[in-house]
């Protein structure tokens, strides 16, 4: 049975009873369970966020498998309406997700807006898992607590320490700097990693940020204040970052790997 009403949207909730009902298809007796994590799962979705979602499965997709779910997430996103173009999420073989020996296995994946499918390790992440765990949603199955174990604080911990030190590095090498998102992208990863060090838990990127103002030296709040302002002006390729504000997202990001 689907959980007729995941979210607020109405037609979000029709393409997530899509997707669950057709993936089923493709997976038969495969089909474990579906779920939402990310934003939604946080209770922070709104029409600026993408919908993540994780499908859990007996076994990693045979030919036949894979290539019916490649065939559904290359219609999804050229289908009518707009839900359809804002999926993202992978297809987690459930002994993988059982522990936390199982991280950082590929899963098949569909990147947010994507037609195409690719093995990664996107959504094979502590935090992740954390989201899913503590905070899914179910579409359908068994509630996401009879699937996984706990995620360990210092495995949560690690994961969010790992990278600090040269996280405006790798995110600028893939995230042009000349693009007003990815100083916002930057400034958010920072404050998520914070509060996982700090709190042992996930928030979402509006909630951590708030979270920042507070228990952060007070010299950083226009700098989260105007992302926090700016997000909802989402992805614009032709809109350069606030004069200045580069440079400060870098230096938050360094004051974040000192302190954390």
């Amino acid at each position: 049975m689907l959980n007729p009403h995941p979210t607020r949207y109405a037609e979000l909730n029709g393409v997530l009873h899509d997707l669950v009902t057709e993936a089923r298809v493709a997976l038969g007796e495969s089909f474990v369970g579906a779920y939402l994590q990310g934003s939604f799962a946080l209770g922070a979705g709104d029409q600026h966020s993408d919908c993540d979602f994780l499908i859990v499965v007996r076994e990693r997709p045979d030919a036949r498998q894979e290539a019916a779910l490649r065939a559904l997430h290359h219609d999804l996103p050229h289908r009518d309406g707009s839900w359809n173009r804002h999926l993202e999420g992978s297809y987690a073989v459930a002994a993988d997700l059982r522990t936390t020996e199982g991280l950082g296995r590929e899963w098949l994946y569909v990147d947010h807006g994507w037609d195409q499918m690719s093995w990664s390790t996107h959504c094979n992440q502590a935090w992740t898992r954390w989201i899913l765990r503590e905070h899914g949603i179910t579409l359908a199955g068994p509630c996401p607590v009879e699937l996984m174990d706990p995620v360990p604080e210092d495995v949560l911990r690690g994961a969010a320490r790992a990278g600090l030190d040269t996280l405006a590095d790798d995110v600028l090498g893939w995230c042009p700097p000349t693009i007003a998102w990815c100083q916002r992208y930057l400034v958010i990863q920072a404050s998520r990693s914070l509060y996982t060090v700090r709190t042992a838990e996930v928030a979402s990127k509006r909630d951590a940020l708030r979270w920042v103002m507070m228990h952060a030296d007070p010299r950083w709040r226009p700098l989260l204040q105007q992302v926090l302002a700016d997000r909802e002006l989402g992805w614009e390729p032709d809109a350069p970052p606030r004069p200045g504000s580069l440079d400060a997202a870098r230096d938050f990001a360094a004051y974040v790997a000192e302190v954390a």
